[in-house]
């Protein structure tokens, strides 16, 4: 329905994110609490301490986007959550809070696949991609690419067999004695490196499969470590070669889906998608191809409350919501199975 407005919480890991869609108008506001300064005291998430501070911050996030989009609650036509995956006690504070909510108001609840909202967050850009189109979603947890055909009509092509290629930034970052989260500080610190110094493994790049890997690469960056002494230099010229290799990889899989399935259009989405270098190389190569590459707004590569907002507003826009308010979170959710979770 037109002028629909839907409220999107977000809350499967770090971040509590909050926004408000309306359909036919667009993200009327949206607010983001992230967790990183006090996980990077531990090294990484503290599941426990992150589902407190959910507890915390979705509630008053919620009354600062109200009022940012002067939208009062009676406007609120209904509610999208996480349902997973992610992290159980994370994602119950959101799901409670939506259900409780949506009871209270009277108005429909839907469980958004946290994936799914990353997936769709190049459409909240302009221009949009349009369907059909391959994704490569790309984050701390996970590297899949997708054949999309549209909403909740997801193929799988192809996924990591094992670490996900945030997870080997990260990972890779921590041998460097880099702090939480790796991701950005390796990436920053691979600015002062000298491409081609280290030579590190791309695993699977020249398989017949579509499928990533990344371990034996985590196992080459530590080999390195222990065989040098880490100066400054040598740490960033380490670090270089670790993203040289990982784009090397996510490049090559994205460039022989589209050849696979003969779509010209790439969409990118996750966290691991705000890398400037993996922008640029996947920018050149698709368009060198005739391709077109999409990217989500760096605000929305990561985690967010606006991309379960608009996932939530498709959905309920065709009567996908329910009144029913008892909820289940799903930690270990395969996106695939979501087409079965939302009949259509």
């Amino acid at each position: 329905m037109k002028g629909q407005i839907t409220l999107g919480i977000e809350s499967s890991c770090d971040e509590t994110g909050i926004a408000l869609y309306q359909l036919g108008r667009g993200l009327l506001a949206h607010a983001l609490h992230t967790q990183v300064a006090m996980h990077s005291e531990y090294g990484g998430v503290v599941p426990e301490l992150a589902s407190r501070d959910h507890v915390r911050r979705a509630v008053p996030l919620i009354r600062q986007v109200m009022k940012q989009a002067n939208v009062g609650l009676d406007q609120i036509d209904g509610i999208a959550y996480t349902q997973g995956p992610g992290l159980g006690g994370a994602l119950l504070v959101g799901a409670s809070i939506a259900n409780s909510l949506g009871f209270a108001l009277d108005i429909p609840t839907i469980g958004i696949h946290h994936l799914e909202g990353h997936l769709l967050s190049p459409l909240l850009s302009d221009p949009a991609p349009e369907f059909p189109f391959v994704a490569l979603l790309v984050s701390g947890g996970h590297t899949q690419l997708m054949r999309v055909e549209g909403i909740g009509q997801y193929e799988l092509l192809g996924e990591t067999v094992d670490d996900a290629a945030g997870e080997a930034f990260d990972k890779s970052a921590k041998l460097l004695g880099l702090g939480y989260p790796g991701g950005p500080a390796l990436a920053k610190l691979a600015q002062s490196g000298n491409p081609g110094k280290y030579k590190l493994p791309r695993p699977m790049l020249h398989s017949n499969s579509l499928d990533f890997s990344f371990s034996g690469l985590k196992t080459a960056v530590l080999t390195l470590v222990r065989q040098n002494d880490l100066s400054e230099q040598v740490r960033a010229d380490i670090a270089c070669a670790t993203q040289e290799a990982i784009i090397d990889v996510l490049a090559h899989k994205a460039r022989a889906a589209l050849a696979q399935t003969g779509l010209t259009q790439l969409v990118v989405a996750g966290g691991v998608g705000a890398n400037r270098l993996l922008r640029d190389r996947l920018t050149r190569d698709i368009e060198k191809r005739g391709g077109r590459v999409f990217y989500p707004e760096l605000e929305f590569c990561t985690d967010n409350g606006a991309m379960i907002a608009y996932a939530g507003a498709l959905r309920l826009a065709e009567n996908q919501g329910s009144k029913d308010y008892r909820f289940d979170v799903r930690p270990r959710w395969n996106l695939q199975e979501i087409e079965s979770r939302y009949p259509r």
